[in-house]
C-alpha cells in the first residue's frame, strides 16, 4: 500500500520567493537562455536536478555538530567507511567531494588514450571524464531504451550481446572496466534488473574485465527490483542492495543523490593496485585520503544518508511521488517517457514540439518557456548536452532522445507543489505552437549545456502567457 502522505514532518521552512513574467523574460535574456545561468531566487519550482538539491534529517543535522574536522584520522571517516562497506562490500573506499571527482580519480588512474569503457548510458560527467582521458565512452543499452512509448520494467538494461561484441572488436586489453549506471539517468532514469547484472557480470569473468556501478541512485534502482522483478518482492531493499553491488568489482557514487546529502561522493574498489592509484591522485587534486574534499560533518551526513535511503517507506513515497508527477501529465495528453522512472519525469520534446527539428533545440525551447510562464525550471536532455559537432563545418549529430528532465530533490516539495507542475505543463502543452526555435551563440568544446548561450529564432518571443493554474481533467 502506497502512503497517502509525505512519511515525514517538515521542521524547517524556506520561503519561495514568486517573480513576474516581464522579470523572467529580463532574466532569460542575461542568461542567454541557458537555465544553469538563472539565479536560484528567480526559480518558484526548482526541478533542474535532484543532485545535492535533497533535504536533510534532523539525524543528518545533528551529525554536522559532530564533526572531527582533524587533517587525517577524522572520527567521521571510520563511521562513513563502515557505511560504504557494509552497504557495498568492497574493501576499499575513497571520499571524494562529488560524483564527477570519483569519475576523475577512476579514470585518471585506469583509463588509457584508444582505450574505450562501455556503459548502458553514459551520463554528461562521466562521458566528459572518459573523453579527456582520450578514450571513448560507449552506449551499449539495450535498444527498447530509445523508444519512448515501450514500457518494459527495466529498459535501462546492458544489451550483453553487443557488449560481448564490442569487447571482441577491440580486445579485452582496451577495455579497462565496464560501467552500470543505476538507474540509467540519460535514458529517463530507468532501472537495470539483477538478471541483467548477472549475465553482464558472468560475461566480463570471462574476459577479466572489472564491472563497475555509477550508484548515485542505487536505491531507487534496487526498489524498482523489489517491485518488478520476479522473486524479490519479499526480499528487503539492503538485502538486494548487497546482491547487486557482489555482482561487481567496484563502484563510484555522487552521494548528492541517493547518500541524501548536498555534497559527496566516493569510489570504492577491491582491487588494491587500483586503490593506491586512486589514491595517489586523490592526493594530488582532492585531499588526505580520509577527508577527499569533504568535511568531517560532511561525511557525518553521509554515512547517516546511506542508512536512511534504504528505508523502505521513504523509498516507497519517493516512487510514488514521482509517478504522481508522471501521471497527472500523461492524463492532461502530455507526452513523457514511458514508464515513469525513479527520480524525475521525462518530457518528450519531439512530440510536444513537433513543429521544431533538432538543429532548433526543442528540448532547451521548452524548458525555457516552462521558466518564462510558471518559473518552473527543469533540464534540457537533448542535442544540446549530447549533441555534438567538433567545427563549425562539420555537420552535427544529434541524440535519439530530446527531453526536458523534471528532476524531484528529496523530502523538499509536497505534492500540491507538483499538482502546480502538472497543471502548468499541461497550460503550456496547450500553447505549444508558439513556441519558438533556439540558435546556440556559444557553445563550449565539453559540457557545452552547463555554459551555451542562446537566441531566440528571428529574436521572436512567444506572445503565450500562461495561465497558471489549471483544471485537470479526472
Amino acid at each position: 500500500m502506497n502512503c497517502p502522505y509525505e512519511p515525514y514532518r517538515i521542521k524547517v521552512v524556506e520561503p519561495i520567493t514568486f517573480t513576474s513574467r516581464e522579470e523572467r523574460c529580463r532574466l532569460l535574456h542575461e542568461a542567454g537562455f541557458n537555465l544553469f545561468q538563472l539565479p536560484a531566487e528567480s526559480v518558484a519550482i526548482d526541478l533542474l536536478t535532484d543532485s545535492g538539491t535533497s533535504a536533510m534529517s534532523d539525524s543528518q543535522w545533528a551529525g554536522l555538530m559532530l564533526g572531527d574536522e582533524s587533517y587525517a584520522g577524522s572520527k567521521n571517516f571510520y563511521h562513513f567507511e563502515a557505511a560504504v562497506r557494509s552497504l557495498c562490500g568492497y574493501r576499499y573506499v575513497v571520499p571524494t567531494h562529488q560524483g564527477r571527482a570519483a569519475e576523475h580519480v577512476l579514470f585518471a588512474a585506469v583509463v588509457k588514450p584508444g582505450m574505450c569503457v562501455p556503459n548502458n548510458m553514459h551520463f554528461d560527467t562521466t562521458r566528459a571524464n572518459i573523453e579527456h582521458r582520450d578514450a571513448e565512452a560507449l552506449d551499449l543499452v539495450i535498444k527498447e531504451a530509445y523508444d519512448p512509448h515501450c514500457e518494459l520494467p527495466f529498459k535501462g538494461n546492458m544489451d550483453v550481446d553487443r557488449l560481448e561484441a564490442i569487447i571482441e572488436r577491440v580486445g579485452p586489453d582496451r577495455v579497462p572496466l565496464v560501467l552500470i549506471t543505476i538507474t540509467n539517468n540519460s535514458g529517463g532514469g530507468q532501472p537495470v534488473s539483477i538478471a541483467n547484472i548477472r549475465a553482464t557480470s558472468r560475461l566480463l569473468k570471462r574476459y577479466g574485465i572489472p564491472l563497475f556501478f555509477d550508484a548515485c541512485r542505487f536505491a531507487e534502482n534496487c526498489f524498482f527490483i523489489k517491485e518488478r522483478e520476479p522473486g524479490y518482492a519479499d526480499v528487503p531493499v539492503r538485502e538486494i542492495a548487497r546482491s547487486l553491488f557482489s555482482l561487481g568489482d567496484g563502484c563510484l557514487m555522487s552521494a548528492k543523490k541517493d547518500g541524501l546529502v548536498n555534497i559527496g561522493g566516493f569510489l570504492s574498489v577491491n582491487d588494491e593496485r587500483w586503490a593506491r592509484a586512486i589514491t595517489n591522485h586523490l592526493i594530488l587534486v582532492e585531499g588526505f585520503p580520509t577527508y577527499g574534499g569533504l568535511a568531517g560533518r560532511d561525511l557525518e551526513a553521509l554515512a547517516r544518508g546511506l542508512e536512511e535511503v534504504l528505508d523502505e517507506d521513504y523509498l516507497r513515497f519517493r516512487i510514488s511521488q514521482v509517478r504522481y508527477l508522471g501521471e497527472l501529465l500523461a492524463r492532461g495528453g502530455v507526452p513523457i517517457l514511458k514508464p515513469i522512472g525513479g527520480h524525475a519525469v521525462y518530457i518528450n520534446a519531439r512530440e510536444f514540439l513537433p513543429h521544431l527539428q533538432q538543429h532548433r533545440f526543442p528540448a532547451q525551447a521548452l524548458a525555457v518557456a516552462l521558466y518564462r510562464e510558471y518559473g518552473i525550471r527543469g533540464v534540457e536532455i537533448g542535442s544540446v548536452m549530447f549533441g555534438t559537432r567538433d567545427s563549425p563545418a562539420e555537420e552535427a549529430a544529434y541524440p535519439e532522445l530530446e527531453l526536458v528532465r523534471l528532476a524531484i530533490p528529496r523530502r523538499v516539495y509536497t505534492n500540491s507543489h507538483l499538482a502546480y507542475v502538472a497543471e502548468s505543463v499541461v497550460d503550456l502543452f496547450q500553447h505549444r505552437d508558439a513556441i519558438r526555435g533556439l540558435v546556440m551563440t556559444y557553445g563550449a568544446p565539453q559540457l557545452r549545456h552547463f555554459t551555451a548561450r542562446f537566441e531566440e529564432e528571428s529574436s521572436a518571443v512567444t506572445q503565450f502567457h500562461g495561465a497558471g493554474v489549471v483544471t485537470l481533467p479526472q
